[in-house]
């Protein structure tokens, strides 16, 4: 789980303009960090099946989302996955 200035730090680098949150970049960034952790936890407690569960409602919901992104803005998609390298 992320805290709360580590997902303020990933707001202010993918926002798109000053007051943005909720943007598809901005939800794909924190999702990212998120199934980082948890992938990183995953590897050392391999029997922690609702944890893997999550991880999977995680990287599904980030699937649709760079999905919807790369219909909607394909730039937007572009710069998001060299920034994240996925």
């Amino acid at each position: 789980m992320l805290d709360k200035n580590q997902k303020e730090k990933i707001i202010a680098k993918f926002k798109t303009h000053e007051s943005d949150t909720g943007s598809p970049q901005v939800q794909i960034a924190i999702l990212t960090a998120e199934i980082k952790d948890l992938t990183d936890h995953l590897i050392n407690h391999k029997k922690d099946f609702s944890s893997r569960k999550g991880l999977l409602r995680k990287v599904s919901e980030r699937r649709r989302l760079i999905k919807y992104l790369k219909r909607e803005d394909p730039s937007g998609y572009d710069d998001l996955a060299t920034k994240l390298k996925i």
